[in-house]
């Protein structure tokens, strides 16, 4: 009997993904079908609603659900969900597309999933910067000019203003888990597969640490924190798309086996990767990254500062803050039962020679290395001195090796936080 917290949404996994023939026969059927070009985050949340990561999700959100998530963080029946999993589609398609229908969901040429079309609904400018308002927006400085500056500045923001001019909802029959299994090896893990490795542990309390960046020193503490106050860690990389200027998966993962390698014991660490790309919603991506977490067996997400941030847009700690605010359904299975690990600002401290947290040390930030994935990305494409104890030493020769194979750079903006000018 498995000791792991229970799937959201109170019906177990819910997996979308076809196997043996009723793959095989819906494959066939899905040749003779329209065929809708999705994006790239569509194709990572179909992978999640496949894999059951995405429970009790079953399809792409219709207008009430888009509407109660922006507005509440709840499903129109009442259970949570932070952020909306919703399917665009063009104008010109959605005049060929009729309720009832079925269509293949389709991402460069590989037949993702079927959908049975539900709903049809119109996504207006207003509608977009309406979501934008809800879901992005933070309490950071740039949050008191949000449309001076999200639009260019916020890839996030980018990406719902950017959507075509309608939404699609239906179910889905999920037909593929995509590159992820043949190019993650090991790493990349269903939420079923994780939960038996865990099981196998005897593991009950579990904490999960979310990764974008590569793991440098404060990472390392996170996680380390997570062993001794529970049963083991996951180190729980994203492994789908990123914006410009990000660090790509493969190079992340061998910096994390190696920094696993050599410095965790590892009857206590778990690597594994999820197929999503970053939504960059700061506080409530933190708060997603929660729920699909439960999903995967996992009762506690590693928050430090600014968990899923860009630039200044977010208060360096409202990703914690959010967990107090958000709705508890008087259901249990509707509740969010992924609870936070909450973990203060992390760096070397020179004067206590070690690693510590504005909480456990009194010295000033002149004996500090600050520690940001921000700003270890900013020094290695402009080819700087990385200071001692940012990072091991391990780690910074893979990533040293990834930059100097970059024929273009992209330039990386500092936030405030990554600077260490709010310390």
């Amino acid at each position: 009997m498995s000791k792991l917290v229970p799937p959201h949404g109170g019906k177990g996994l819910v997996c979308c993904l076809l196997e043996g023939k009723a793959l095989e026969d819906e494959k066939k059927k899905a040749a003779g079908l329209k065929q809708i070009e999705i994006s790239s985050r569509a194709k990572g949340d179909l992978i999640m609603m496949g894999i059951g990561g995405f429970s009790p999700l079953t399809g792409f959100m219709g207008k009430a659900d888009w509407k109660s998530v922006c507005e509440k963080m709840l499903l129109a029946d009442g259970t949570f969900w932070p952020v909306p999993v919703t399917l665009d589609i063009s104008a010109e398609d959605a005049k060929d597309l009729k309720v009832g229908q079925e269509v293949a969901l389709v991402r460069k040429g590989e037949v993702m999933a079927t959908m049975k079309v539900e709903e049809i609904y119109e996504m207006t400018e207003a509608d977009k910067k309406w979501e934008c308002e809800l879901v992005f927006k933070g309490e950071g400085p740039d949050s008191e000019k949000f449309w001076e500056v999200a639009p260019n500045d916020h890839p996030g923001v980018k990406m719902v203003l950017a959507q075509k001019e309608y939404n699609i909802a239906g179910p889905v029959k999920v037909l593929s888990q995509g590159e992820f299994p043949e190019k993650f090896p090991g790493v990349y893990m269903t939420p079923a597969q994780l939960r038996e490795k865990m099981d196998e542990r005897g593991w009950q309390k579990v904490a999960a640490l979310q990764l974008r960046n590569p793991m440098h020193r404060s990472h390392e503490y996170l996680a380390k924190i997570g062993v001794e106050v529970c049963d083991g860690v996951v180190i729980h990389s994203l492994v789908g798309s990123l914006k410009p200027g990000d660090i790509p998966a493969e190079v992340r993962v061998k910096c994390i086996d190696t920094l696993v390698d050599k410095y965790f014991v590892k009857d206590f660490v778990i690597q594994a990767g999820y197929p999503l790309d970053m939504r960059y919603a700061g506080p409530r991506e933190a708060l997603l990254h929660a729920t699909f977490r439960q999903n995967y067996g996992i009762n506690n997400l590693l928050v430090g500062r600014d968990h899923a941030g860009v630039g200044d847009f977010y208060g360096m700690f409202e990703a914690q803050e959010i967990f107090r605010k958000m709705p508890v359904p008087a259901e249990e299975g509707k509740r969010l039962l992924c609870e936070p690990l909450n973990i203060d600002w992390t760096f070397y401290c020179k004067k206590c020679d070690g690693m510590a947290s504005m909480r456990t040390c009194p010295h000033s930030k002149e004996d500090r290395v600050i520690l940001s994935g921000t700003k270890l990305r900013k020094m290695l494409s402009e080819g700087a001195e990385v200071p001692d104890h940012f990072g091991r030493e391990e780690v910074l020769v893979i990533l040293r090796e990834y930059y100097s194979g970059l024929t273009e750079k992209v330039e990386i903006k500092m936030q405030r936080a990554a600077a260490g000018s709010t310390m």
